[in-house]
């Protein structure tokens, strides 16, 4: 994928979360079932970094379900689901940040749990996607854990329904696909399919020991496929 392209499918998307915070944020209530399996391997008190966090649910999911101290930080770009958060996570110890995970540095960490939910989808290129899963990675530390998700749509005649041509003066990587939103006002975003193979290149690109890799969430039950990762101590 060209650079032209890539600085192209990363503005398409923030315009996206511009134009549909509100109606996006209306439909990202609800916790994942999948974040449960997180729960039995957590510390007592846990260091978090919600990468791309929203409107920070996965904050208010480990207050209300662990039994951990949770000291969280979540970095998002979109200011208004950001303030979202802020009201959200008030009862607990949060810092929210607003930073784009491709363009600005991470906080150094550590962290005891790195989370990625929903990101991948939107990040362009295959070598990006590696790279930003080292960086992650790089911020756990010993005996942290990586856990992130990719959203498994193409398998689902629903959401490839919503599929629009690619542009002709674009270029594109197998997986690379635009999809309309029809909540709201309509608006495209990008989006990448990551399959087996490559969620299989990502856990070696954490290089980090693979704990589990599971599919949940959805009407199906797996429309999300998750791995668990643990940087040894």
């Amino acid at each position: 994928m060209d650079d032209r392209t890539i600085e192209h499918l990363i503005a398409l998307n923030r315009a996206f979360y511009e134009t549909t915070a509100s109606e996006f944020d209306q439909t990202r209530g609800a916790p994942w079932p999948g974040w449960r399996v997180v729960l039995p391997h957590l510390p007592p008190v846990v260091r978090v970094l919600d990468a791309g966090c929203g409107n920070g649910r996965f904050g208010q999911f480990l207050a209300r379900e662990s039994a951990s101290e949770i000291i969280y930080t979540g970095v998002d770009s979109s200011p208004v689901l950001l303030e979202r958060a802020h009201a959200a996570l008030h009862d607990l110890d949060a810092s929210l940040l607003e930073a784009d995970l491709l363009r600005d540095p991470l906080p150094d960490g550590p962290f005891d749990l790195v989370a990625l939910f929903g990101v991948l989808h939107h990040v362009p290129g295959e070598a990006i996607r590696r790279r930003l899963i080292a960086q992650l990675a790089d911020r756990l530390a010993p005996d942290g854990l990586l856990f992130f998700s990719a959203w498994r749509f193409a398998e689902f005649e629903r959401f490839r329904r919503r599929i629009v041509p690619w542009p002709a003066d674009l270029s594109a990587e197998p997986g690379d696909y635009l999809l309309d939103w029809r909540r709201g006002e309509r608006a495209l975003r990008y989006c990448h399919f990551i399959g087996e193979a490559e969620h299989a290149a990502l856990i070696e690109a954490s290089g980090l020991r693979a704990v589990m890799t599971f599919c949940a969430d959805g009407e199906s039950g797996a429309s999300n496929r998750y791995s668990l990762l643990h940087r040894e101590p």
